[in-house]
């Protein structure tokens, strides 16, 4: 909650999210309950956002006490058509987030009437264009099922628990940083049930701190850019950055990515709304990016940023189609069938703009290993195609203490060299976690920017060395590490030990003389 929100009403808000979060969870795992209070977060937010883009247009007409709320359903359905159009999607009042609320707890079939009204609010979007970015929106929070509970009355009474805990959530007014209150709520959920959930939450979420460093990286010389694009796009967190970086005003053409799980496909979406962003300018997709590529015939990419699964499967040579599928057949080989990292890399360096710029998270074992993935990065070197290898530190993401790096790519580079970076040190430790501070990421930039050699830091390397070097890309193949080891100067060390031993010898004569002169008064 930037512009105007204090530090003290986010952690207030943070510890009433938590407080929810715990009191609503139950019996249910904590990372499959995120739908519904990110749900319920959700049509809490579509509600407001639709009742006050109604309200302010009518009290600009001079109408200053209109309130959508309390419209009768039938008068409302006269304006369906026009507020579908500009907004994407149509709520009666009666169904509004907060007339629901004031009813729950005397609604028996309250999960009958939250059901019918999401699939209302999917179906008010059929037939026009934004059709599919609220397709199956509310799939993942399903008020009949048995996680909330054994019995109609137990799930009904979770459902009041949850709405009145998201009522309660202090979001603020239309005119009170709203969008940025959603969307920071949300943020914090994904944050805090990615960490509590070990790697089947972290394979979702990508930490900001490292979000950012990754957007960054993507504009250095840039202030505006045509659309950005995420191959993997989780909840959406990455493309995010974009928004709150450079103005989703600067996002010309808007927000591409496209994600292989259904239910963090529909968190994905929620999420560009919960940061309105219009239905007009996203384009999520769902479906595995590596064998049913979408965005194929769009303008290729100015930005891509992505934390891509680590060492997943994939179809591989087993599938005959993929070796000359044209964004793998320019390498003349296939990421191994059990360890798709470079089959992304390769994707994203196809869907890349000549001026753009991709930075990747990558697990270190492709910068080295031999076999197809040394002759893939061979292809990546000749064709002068690598920008950067940043060596992170480690334990920064969720569900794997790992020490990943950073790929950024281009493919209009003004010198045949490679720039590595060892930014391992970077960080401050946060309990049992390291964390990328502002001037950590500062740091990084500044190397990344400058690209001069810094001892023991920054190396700028021929690609013919990388060659030589059996086109490795490790960090530590190009960067000495300082050693912090005393030196020791041996002459000197050897002649202290002579003076040891001397003044030893001394000190046992005069001992000798004094013990004989006792024996000898005896």
């Amino acid at each position: 909650m930037t512009n105007g929100k204090s530090g003290q009403e986010r952690t207030e808000l943070h510890r009433t999210i938590w407080s929810i979060a715990n009191d609503l969870r139950g019996s249910v795992d904590g990372w499959d309950f995120k739908q519904y209070v990110l749900g319920m977060l959700f049509y809490r937010y579509i509600s407001e956002n639709l009742s006050n883009y109604i309200n302010l247009g009518e009290i600009e007409a001079g109408n200053k006490s209109f309130d959508y709320a309390k419209l009768s359903d039938q008068e409302a359905e006269l304006a369906r058509t026009d507020i579908v159009s500009t907004k994407g999607f149509f709520i009666l009042p009666s169904e509004l987030f907060e007339n629901v609320k004031k009813r729950a707890d005397k609604d028996e079939n309250l999960n009958i009437t939250l059901e019918k009204i999401f699939k209302n609010i999917e179906s008010s979007a059929q037939g026009s264009n934004s059709e599919d970015n609220f397709k199956g929106l509310f799939d993942d929070i399903d008020p009949n099922s048995n996680k909330l509970g054994g019995t109609v009355a137990k799930r009904n009474e979770r459902l009041v628990k949850l709405m009145n805990g998201i009522g309660d959530m202090k979001l603020g007014g239309f005119q009170d940083n709203t969008i940025d209150a959603f969307g920071d709520a949300y943020e914090y959920l994904m944050g805090m049930y990615a960490s509590n959930a070990g790697k089947s939450g972290g394979e979702y979420y990508t930490p900001q701190e490292v979000s950012e460093l990754l957007t960054r990286l993507t504009l250095v010389g840039k202030t505006e850019v045509n659309k950005v694009y995420d191959p993997a796009c989780g909840s959406g967190s990455l493309l995010l950055k974009f928004a709150k970086i450079l103005g989703k005003e600067n996002v010309r053409q808007g927000f591409f990515g496209q994600e292989i799980n259904i239910s963090t496909y529909n968190l994905c979406r929620i999420n560009m709304f919960l940061h309105d962003i219009d239905f007009d300018k996203f384009e999520i997709g769902h479906g595995d990016t590596l064998t049913d590529p979408l965005h194929w015939d769009d303008e290729p990419f100015e930005a891509i940023v992505s934390n891509p699964p680590y060492s997943i499967k994939w179809d591989g040579d087993s599938n005959p189609l993929l070796i000359n599928d044209p964004r793998f057949s320019s390498a003349g080989v296939l990421a191994p069938k059990s360890k798709a990292d470079l089959a992304f890399i390769m994707h994203s360096l196809t869907w890349l703009a000549t001026n753009g710029t991709a930075a990747i998270v990558c697990f270190p074992g492709i910068l080295y290993r031999g076999g197809a993935e040394q002759k893939i990065r061979k292809y990546l070197v000749d064709n002068n195609y690598v920008d950067c290898i940043i060596q992170l530190p480690d334990n920064l993401f969720f569900g794997t203490s790992i020490a990943t790096c950073i790929m950024v790519l281009k493919k209009s580079k003004s010198c045949n060299k490679t720039l590595f970076i060892d930014a391992s040190k970077e960080c401050v430790k946060v309990t049992n976690s390291n964390k990328l501070t502002s001037e950590n990421i500062q740091n990084i930039l500044s190397k990344f920017e400058n690209k001069k050699s810094v001892d023991h830091i920054a190396r700028l390397v021929d690609n013919d060395e990388i060659a030589s070097k059996d086109y490795a890309l490790s960090v530590s193949t190009y960067i000495e590490q300082e050693d912090k080891r005393e030196v020791v100067d041996i002459h000197q060390l050897n002649t202290e030990i002579m003076n040891i031993v001397e003044r030893v010898n001394v000190l046992r004569s005069e001992i000798d003389k004094i013990v004989l002169e006792v024996e000898g008064e005896r």
